[in-house]
């Protein structure tokens, strides 16, 4: 059985979780330069089995998509021309941020430290993936 990975896509950053090889655990697993995350997923592909991609799904509170979609639907075109075979499934990511950010508070960080975004983006991302796992 391959691991999920989980990506909270953003503009500057995208925040990236992964589960163990049973699909029970979700972890963070880093942040990285968005401009960076094809060559990032490449070698990390290379590296590990996963046989499923998360990628979350930005909207509205009315539902509508909020102004990243774009940059995501052309990350997924390039994605999959270059993973063909791997599956890629959307997951609403409405509030994510918030609840990253009101876990960092729970967890008694101190605020100069909840204010390190790509720390938000990863634990975003992590909330996307034991989503997942808890509604499969």
């Amino acid at each position: 059985m391959g691991r999920v990975l989980a990506l909270d896509y953003g503009s500057k950053r995208t925040g990236i979780a992964i589960t163990d090889e049973l699909q029970m655990i979700a972890s963070g697993l880093t942040t990285v330069a968005t401009s960076e995350l094809m060559d990032f997923l490449k070698k990390y592909f290379t590296s590990e089995k996963v046989e499923l991609v998360l990628v979350g799904e930005p909207k509205q509170k009315d539902g509508t998509h909020s102004n990243i979609e774009e940059d995501i639907q052309k990350f997924l075109k390039k994605f999959y021309e270059v993973f063909p075979d791997l599956e890629v499934k959307r997951i609403d990511e409405r509030y994510t941020s918030k609840m990253a950010f009101q876990a960092m508070i729970d967890s008694g960080l101190k605020k100069k430290q909840r204010q390190n975004k790509a720390l938000i983006d990863e634990i975003s991302a992590t909330i996307i993936l034991q989503e997942y796992l808890y509604n499969k």
